[in-house]
């Protein structure tokens, strides 16, 4: 059983009482996370079009925030199951706060696009403009459109005593128009739903674009013949997206994830986006229809979306994009075999500054096609559409190799995806396992199997902090390890074993594994580093992850500082520990580094009186991660690597590199240096040196 908040399951800290409120508000932690992301798009000295996608980021990033977090709160209320956060606040204070913090962002990010993207833009010769801005041959050019390609497709849906309200399906573009019968003077609602299909921006003309729905509102006539339109606002509903099924009273959780992947488009609403140029009478209408109160009400400037801002961002203009950057592919030799340069050292490739495709890709590619190979087994939470490596694994199959895949089918948002790869490798003969009854299989791991040429059986394994997914790799800051060390492969091995059979195997030499030894193994190593401190031997504790919510992990790092232990946090995203609080926390710091590349590595280490110790893979410390998730973290054992991802660290939390620092209070202060001695971003850093390699020893 997990030890609660302030009580430590292991070691000699004595349990110092802390404050009751020492946790920040994890919701409203999330929301400055997505903040410094609009901090970015407010940034002049990035290239332009990458402003506008990091407005596009934020606007999907609170769609998503929105759908999971803010209604999986508002169901848990509904059914009685909500209790009081960690920070102290009432379920509704949590709610009620998350929706003032977001209402002032989402009008701080239509801000940013009125005021400053869309100026920009127009210098640069790109315009967005509403309808009534266009030029006389650019509205005959996009009325063409509408009657070839968007008309078809459009039904006006009216709202009276013989056709009730219609549904409105989450994150959906809607216009509501109020219409007039000129012969009874009867008022009527009607709702047009803008099609998905179609682009979010038309282009009216070379480099000149409308939003979809303006195009639609200029031709409503046609749509209520003989009408009079009274008035017409775009509006949007968030819905509940998370998804419910019960896998101990479910027998096929493909179908049943399909049935649920249906039914989530029907979850309730908990956001109306409406532009701020509403009537009340349509408002009303609408927040009564929908349920939604005046909390989950949120008035912005138009144009809704601008998630679809990706569109813009894609432009080729690459005199407005960061510059081209290629992956180095030094890690691995590039002549011979990839197995016989893992038979002779260790390689760790740190994406996306090493190639993907050649180093990770090119295992999984090498031992399909290798007659020596016997089996690969491999975990599968996320990969793209157009995976090379399912394809891989579809031809290791063909070849009469034993494949066996661990798919999560529950990966959010990816469900369809990933229920589609998994029947295209149950049909190839590939054998596919769904993980545990309860459990999320997040750890990213691969099993190669080899018969070598002196007929002996040997196993190279990939440990990584992401996933196989070709594509975000070239985007996601991430770290894995290719090994032909027999004592991880053996680790690997009885995971896999674990994963996919009745192995009740829950300790291993190199492995750290969620749920059974993964938080009590880190608070132990945070103890550890006490001990050191008080014994005048070195200590130092230095963490990187996504996200630290984790109650025990935050109190024994509490406790390392109160010892006088140092310690370094990088996080992305969410983090619900309060840093340089005196008395509790005055010994540790918190940063956070955002830009081209999203950073995901999760580094955990410890500098255990002079010989660290380092571990990296799939966890963050949150609870899903280390109570409902299997994620596995590898030691690592090269002294050379060990000592690279520890200057690693250093250098993110160096007070002379660009970040964010968190305060006690929850507030987040960019750092950039100044004109005369700006900061150093680290990933620009990264991309110009020459990292570690095990290439000739370098």
């Amino acid at each position: 059983m997990a030890a609660k908040p302030g009580q430590i399951p292991h070691g000699n800290i004595p349990p110092e009482p802390l404050p009751e409120d020492r946790f920040l508000d994890r919701e409203e932690s999330w929301l400055r996370f997505n903040q410094r992301v609009l901090e970015l798009a407010e940034d002049h000295d990035l290239p332009l079009l990458e402003r506008v996608r990091f407005l596009s980021i934020f606007a999907t990033n609170l769609d998503e925030f929105f759908m999971v977090r803010v209604a999986g709160l508002m169901r848990r209320m509904a059914t009685g199951l909500a209790v009081r956060s960690a920070s102290g606040r009432q379920p509704r204070e949590v709610l009620e706060r998350t929706a003032v913090v977001a209402h002032d962002l989402m009008l701080r990010h239509a801000a940013c696009f009125r005021d400053d993207i869309l100026p920009a833009l127009a210098k640069q010769d790109i315009e967005i403009l509403r309808w009534d801005e266009l030029a006389d041959t650019e509205r005959e050019t996009l009325s063409r459109i509408f009657r070839e390609k968007i008309y078809p497709v459009l039904t006006p849906l009216v709202v009276d005593s013989a056709h009730p309200f219609p549904y409105i399906s989450g994150l959906s573009l809607n216009l509501a128009v109020v219409v007039r019968d000129p012969e009874t003077e009867a008022r009527l609602f009607a709702r047009v739903k803008v099609p998905e299909l179609l682009p979010r921006l038309l282009e009216a003309s070379p480099d000149r674009f409308t939003p979809l729905e303006d195009v639609i509102a200029a031709h409503l006539t046609q749509l209520f013949n003989g009408m009079e339109i009274v008035e017409r606002h775009a509006f949007r509903v968030t819905r509940n997206q998370d998804l419910e099924v019960d896998e101990d009273i479910t027998e096929d959780l493909l179908q049943a994830l399909e049935k649920e992947l249906l039914r989530r488009r029907f979850g309730p609403a908990v956001r109306l986006e409406v532009e701020e140029s509403i009537s009340e009478e349509v408002l009303e209408l609408l927040a009564e229809e929908l349920g939604v109160v005046e909390r989950q009400v949120y008035r912005v400037p138009g144009p809704l979306d601008l998630g679809g801002l990706s569109l813009i961002a894609d432009l080729d203009r690459s005199e407005l994009k960061y510059p081209p950057f290629v992956p180095s592919k030094a890690a691995l030799p590039s002549e011979g075999s990839i197995f016989s340069a893992l038979r002779e050292r260790d390689v760790i490739v740190h994406h996306p500054y090493d190639s993907f495709t050649t180093s990770v890709q090119r295992l999984i590619e090498e031992a399909a096609a290798d007659p020596g190979v016997l089996a690969i087994k491999q975990t599968l939470y996320r990969t793209s559409g157009d995976s090379p490596i399912v394809d891989a694994l579809i031809k290791a199959a063909d070849e009469g190799k034993q494949v066996v895949v661990v798919v999560e089918i529950k990966a959010r948002f990816d469900e369809s995806a990933n229920i589609e790869w998994a029947r295209k490798l149950e049909k190839a003969g590939c054998h596919v396992v769904y993980g545990f009854v309860g459990l999320k299989t997040h750890c990213k791991l691969a099993l190669v199997v080899r018969q070598e040429p002196d007929g002996s059986l040997r196993r190279y394994c990939h440990i990584g902090t992401g996933n196989y997914h070709p594509k975000t790799a070239r985007l996601y800051e991430d770290l894995g390890l290719l090994t032909a060390d027999q004592e991880v492969a053996e680790d690997v091995t009885e995971l896999f074993n674990h994963l996919t059979g009745y192995s009740r195997k829950v300790s291993y030499r190199h492995l750290l594994v969620a749920p059974n030894t993964l938080r009590s193994g880190l608070v132990l190593r945070v103890e550890r580093e006490v001990g050191h401190h008080r014994a005048g031997r070195p200590a130092h504790v230095r963490f990187k992850c996504n996200s630290l919510v984790d109650e025990v992990i935050i109190d024994a790092l509490y406790r390392a500082s109160q010892a006088g232990v140092p310690v370094d946090v990088w996080v992305r995203g969410i983090c619900a520990l309060r840093p340089g609080v005196p008395g509790m926390s005055e010994n540790i710091r918190v940063h956070s580094v955002l830009g081209r590349f999203l950073e995901h590595s999760r580094i955990y280490a410890f500098e255990c009186g002079g010989s660290p110790e380092v571990w990296f893979g799939s966890a963050d410390l949150m609870h899903r991660n280390l109570d409902r998730r299997v994620e596995a973290m590898v030691r690592v054992n090269d002294p050379s690597h060990r000592d690279e991802l520890i200057r690693f660290l250093d250098r993110g939390m160096d007070d002379g590199t660009a970040s964010w620092r968190l305060h006690g209070d929850g507030d987040w202060t960019r750092y950039k240096g100044t004109p005369d001695n700006p900061a150093t971003d680290i990933q620009t850093h990264l991309m110009r040196t020459r990292r570690w390699r095990t290439v000739d020893g370098g």
